[in-house]
């Protein structure tokens, strides 16, 4: 139980100094794209594609019309349409196969990743940088981390990245509601009826 104890202190404490280490001007433009989006797409792989998939699911609750790259019913992206890639390391192959095709296209991209020189970055018309480890420890050698007083982390791989990117992109929902002046009850009209 102990170590449960310590990986959900580290986790929360984690998250509560999340919202200082965002910065503004990327929020700002954030929301601004996604308050003047047509459509929008969401790419993530593993658990940061469930992540994408839950934002997905709370922009289609806004009534946006959003789609996940991947999925057998997603239409073709278009010039002028928004993919959200998301990527820890901003490493992904996949993520940024996507977002080559998609900015080939003429679709705007937004890479949410905890490392802004990374190759999906460099891809992004927009950046937002949610920190976090990722898969990638600093130290891999198990004697140099222990001399040099690198302790793992007790959330492991990309775990504070993806919840700290959730919460920040939960947290975009609640900004967006504002915005488009929509209440909770404009959400749950638009929740699934079928489950």
């Amino acid at each position: 139980m102990e170590d449960t104890l310590k990986a959900i202190n580290e986790i929360t404490t984690f998250l509560q100094q999340l919202p200082s280490k965002l910065k503004k001007k990327e929020v700002d433009a954030f929301v601004e794209v996604l308050i003047g989006a047509r459509r929008v797409f969401v790419a993530g792989a593993g658990r940061s594609g469930l992540v994408a998939k839950a934002f997905a699911t709370r922009l289609m609750h806004l009534d946006l019309d959003v789609y996940v790259v991947g999925e057998t019913i997603t239409p073709a992206i278009r010039p002028g349409d928004i993919l959200i890639a998301i990527s820890g390391s901003g490493e992904t192959d996949l993520i940024i196969e996507s977002a080559k095709i998609a900015k080939r296209i003429g679709a705007k991209i937004i890479a949410i990743t905890s490392y802004p020189n990374s190759s999906l970055a460099k891809t992004a018309d927009l950046v937002v940088t949610v920190p976090g480890r990722t898969k990638v420890a600093k130290t891999t050698r198990f004697m140099r981390r222990e001399l040099a007083g690198e302790h793992a982390s007790l959330a492991p791989l990309g775990t504070l990245f993806e919840i700290g990117t959730m919460v920040f992109l939960d947290s975009i929902i609640a900004t967006l509601m504002k915005r488009l002046g929509k209440k909770e009850e404009d959400l749950k009209a638009k929740h699934a009826t079928i489950e």
